[in-house]
């Protein structure tokens, strides 16, 4: 992406003469100060190898709602809470529900594109500067950014995974299935989810059909992510904590650490003495280990620095 094609984004993302719908789940914060886009510049212009992790707040500016964020986060707008491991495994009824609701909010969930802070990365990645990025982010709106020096620790909705045979298929391919089994059953979302499970009745979920695998005809389908109460995989770990030893400054861009699958990687930087720095809405829970934290909307700030 050219110098030019990299400020356009960030303007996209400003609000002229109001507030714009797809910040509805970005909480209010100041317009990032001069003296900290210089510091912030600073920081990413003296590493050589930057490992950047991202959280859902890369995301609420593609209008994809995270879970914790004060007054627009999903814990703060509704009592729902996101499926758990065990139970989709262990429970045909949890996946009949969660399938019905994710088929129901899965054309807006995948429609979703890259905001300004994700064509930022991309843009770091090829002038050389991002030795690494690392996101907890199921959205896949990194990859269609551009970035490839990448690892989805979490997983990827776009991946659908046979829990019997081990096949993997794309989620759209598994879309067309569904539709094709339910053709008589009908739903409407309401509201997006940070995973495309949006709400339903049990009502309307009653008389929803589960497609099997296709390869197998037997074993349970399950997005490819790690699914809360689930962990991730001990190579995907082993691959971020290697990619960690060769770099020389973290950046936590738009994550609250409250999840500890990647608070481990900024306690195991500060251990090894790596600068580290923080943009995010609110509190983390690695602040006091930063040197520099900035309280902005990803999308205002990233593009603003431009490697050199």
């Amino acid at each position: 992406m050219s110098r030019e094609r990299v400020f356009k984004a960030a303007a996209a993302c400003v609000p002229s003469g109001g507030r714009r719908p797809d910040l509805a789940f970005v909480p209010p914060s100041p317009a990032p100060a001069p003296g900290a886009v210089e510091e912030l510049r600073r920081f990413v212009w003296l590493a050589r190898r930057l490992l950047v992790l991202t959280g859902a707040g890369v995301s609420t500016e593609s209008g994809i709602p995270d879970y914790r964020s004060e007054g627009v986060g999903l814990y703060a707008r509704t009592h729902r809470r996101p499926v758990q491991h065990a139970d989709f495994v262990r429970s045909a009824g949890v996946r009949q529900r969660y399938w019905a609701r994710n088929f129901v909010g899965w054309p807006r969930f995948s429609a979703r594109r890259p905001n300004a802070a994700h064509l930022a990365l991309a843009h770091w990645e090829r002038r050389g500067k991002l030795h690494w990025l690392v996101t907890q982010n199921v959205d896949a709106l990194h990859t269609q950014a551009g970035n490839r020096r990448l690892t989805e620790l979490h997983g990827s909705m776009h991946r659908v995974l046979c829990l019997g045979c081990g096949e993997q298929t794309p989620r759209g391919q598994l879309q067309g299935r569904l539709a094709a089994l339910n053709a008589g059953w009908t739903a409407e979302a309401r509201g997006p989810a940070p995973d495309g499970d949006v709400p339903l009745t049990e009502d309307e979920v009653r008389g929803f059909r589960v497609a099997p695998c296709a390869r197998c005809g037997r074993g349970p389908l399950k997005p490819d992510v790690v699914f809360f109460g689930d962990t991730v995989e001990r190579r995907q770990v082993d691959l971020v904590h290697e990619r960690l030893r060769a770099a020389d400054a973290v950046l936590v861009v738009g994550s609250s650490l409250q999840v500890y699958s990647g608070y481990r990687f900024i306690l195991a930087a500060h251990e090894k003495k790596l600068p580290i720095a923080i943009v995010n809405i609110g509190p983390t829970r690695s602040d006091q280990l930063a040197a520099l934290k900035i309280n902005s909307r990803c999308g205002e700030l990233l593009p603003l620095i431009i490697p050199q």
